[in-house]
Parts: C-alpha cells; sequence; structure tokens
C-alpha cells in the first residue's frame, strides 16, 4: 500500500530505471528495423535481376570483411523462407597473407553448420613479387582471385557466385571509371564471367554500406582485415568514396538519387553511336519518345513574365 509514496521519495532513481529498458526497446526497434530492409532489399535485388532460381548452388564468397559475412547472414536468413529451394555454400580464399588467422572462418562456418570449402592459394607472394613497391595490388589480385574461385565453382558444381559488393561499391566503380577510365561503366548486378561459363550475382546491389556495418555491429562478426589491399589509403576509390560520402553530407539522400540514375538510362542524350544511331535521326514531323522529352519527362509549366497580363494586344 505504501509503495506509491516511496517511489514519490526517489524521483531520481525513477528515469534511471525507466529509461535503461525505454533504451534497449529502442535498440531492439532499429536492429529489427534493419534485419527488415536488408532482408527486403536483398529480396528485391534478387527478384529484380532474376539472381536465383530454382534448384541453384549458390557460391558465396566469404573473405572475412563485414560485407561477406553480412551477405551470407542475409542469405541464409531469406533461403529459409524463400519460395523456392537454393542451396549455400561459403567459400574462402586463404591467399596466404602474412598472419592471416587461418582458423577464425572454418570455426565461425562450422557454427553455422553450413557447407563450406577453404582453398588455399598463395597469390600473396605472386602480387608482391610482380607489382612495384607503393604501386596498386588490386587490378593483379583480383584477376588471380577471380581465376581460382571460378576453377572452384567448378569443382563444387555451383550454378551461382554470389559476391560482396554493395550499393556503393557500384556507385565508386561508376564514378572510377567515368574520371579514371573514360567510360560510362559500373559495377552490374548481374553478369557472365569472361568465358561464358560463370554467373556472378551481388545481392548487395541495393545495399549501403553504412548498414552493412550496423549490421556487422550487431551480429559481431570476427571481421579480419585486409592488410593487402585494404591498408592502401592512396588508391582511386578511397578519394572517389571521400568525395560521395561528402556529396551525401552536404545534400543527403543524393547517393541513392544516384543509383536510381543507374537504371535510368537514355542513350540518345550521350553520345555513343553504338549505343545509339545519331547518324540515322530524321526529323519526321511527329513526337518521338528519343526527343526533348527524354531529357525533361516531367510537363514543363509555361513560363509567366511579370506583367504580361497588363499588355493589350494589338488588333
Amino acid at each position: 500500500m505504501n509503495a506509491p509514496h516511496e517511489t514519490a521519495m526517489w524521483p531520481e532513481s525513477e528515469p534511471e530505471a525507466a529509461s535503461a529498458p525505454s533504451n534497449r526497446l529502442k535498440i531492439q526497434r532499429e536492429t529489427h528495423k534493419l534485419e527488415k530492409r536488408l532482408c527486403r532489399l536483398v529480396s528485391k535485388a534478387i527478384v529484380d535481376f532474376n539472381m536465383i532460381e530454382e534448384g541453384d548452388r549458390v557460391m558465396v564468397c566469404v573473405s572475412g570483411g563485414k560485407d561477406s559475412y553480412g551477405l551470407l547472414d542475409i542469405l541464409l536468413k531469406l533461403q529459409r523462407r524463400a519460395p523456392i529451394n537454393f542451396e549455400i555454400v561459403a567459400v574462402n580464399l586463404d591467399q596466404k597473407q602474412p598472419g592471416f588467422p587461418v582458423e577464425v572462418l572454418p570455426n565461425y562456418l562450422s557454427q553455422l553448420g553450413i557447407e563450406y570449402h577453404i582453398e588455399t592459394q598463395d597469390t600473396y607472394s605472386i602480387v608482391k613479387k610482380v607489382v612495384p613497391e607503393g604501386k596498386t595490388m588490386c587490378s593483379l589480385c583480383s584477376r588471380l582471385r577471380r581465376g581460382i574461385l571460378y576453377s572452384v565453382a567448378d569443382q563444387l558444381k555451383i550454378t551461382k557466385i554470389a559476391l560482396g559488393h554493395h550499393r556503393d561499391d557500384m556507385l565508386h566503380t561508376f564514378f572510377l571509371n567515368m574520371f579514371f577510365g573514360g567510360k560510362l561503366k559500373g559495377m552490374p548486378p548481374k553478369l557472365v564471367s569472361d568465358d561464358g561459363h560463370h554467373m556472378v550475382i551481388r545481392p548487395l546491389a541495393y545495399v549501403s554500406e553504412k548498414d552493412l556495418t550496423r549490421w556487422a555491429q550487431h551480429r559481431e562478426f570476427p571481421i579480419i582485415p585486409c592488410t593487402l589491399c585494404g591498408s592502401q589509403e592512396n588508391l582511386q576509390r578511397q578519394e572517389v568514396k571521400r568525395m560521395v560520402n561528402a556529396w551525401e553530407r552536404q545534400y543527403p539522400g543524393r547517393t541513392e538519387t544516384m543509383l536510381t540514375a543507374l537504371q535510368n538510362i537514355t542513350p540518345s542524350h550521350l553520345m555513343d553511336p553504338k549505343h545509339y544511331d545519331f547518324k540515322g535521326i530524321q526529323a519526321s514531323g511527329q513526337a518521338s519518345e528519343d526527343g526533348d522529352k527524354a531529357f525533361d519527362p516531367e510537363p514543363i509549366p509555361k513560363p509567366t513574365i511579370p506583367g504580361l497580363g497588363l499588355i493589350t494586344p494589338i488588333a
């Protein structure tokens, strides 16, 4: 009976008791929203680009970084409730980098109870031997790694190879190619390998790096840092990343707008004759879908000139 009076005597303790559960609930709600968003965006990418089909055997390339951990984690969640049946095989390439903790990934994947394969190939020595000191190693390392993963895919009878590149990676690649390669070329959500034998998919195409970072923190993945290329701060990719992040800070939402632009291309308003027949176009006297309105699809209101209504037309 006296409890209400006793509580009133301790006003300072009441906010503390109430705030702790409140904070926990808030964190739980935000984490639940994050998980739903990740699953929704990955599902959307899979459906939009027909990435995974009935009976597929999907090889998820796991490097030990937050992105590939997140990809594997979300795909496993979706696999349990997907309307189709598909298998997941986690694959890691041990490139024999000095100090690489070889036990981390096998322990983690064993705990998950899923099929996995660790491929050991000393690409590190090759890259260090071939690439001069101070030069970027990404290109050669990527080619070597890609060739090995394709061979592993053949051995494991894989039908789809899933990579952990996310939305930001794809945008950065687009700007890298434009600024330094002179090409309007990005990182596609789905492609066939050069030899025509392997299908590569990027289910994180719609997912932001920020969300993957938060998810990795929540899930406490055993992150393995990359000492081969991740430490090369002079990379052009790092410069582009800083530029895009600065834009996003100054104009929130710009990153999402740029991603939309990659899905909304108008070849008639670029300058590549291989993708649009500029030489062959003629004025036909009829409205064309490729005409000026392709540049400005929204209705443009008639311009108003101040004082125009006061002018009396001449008879």
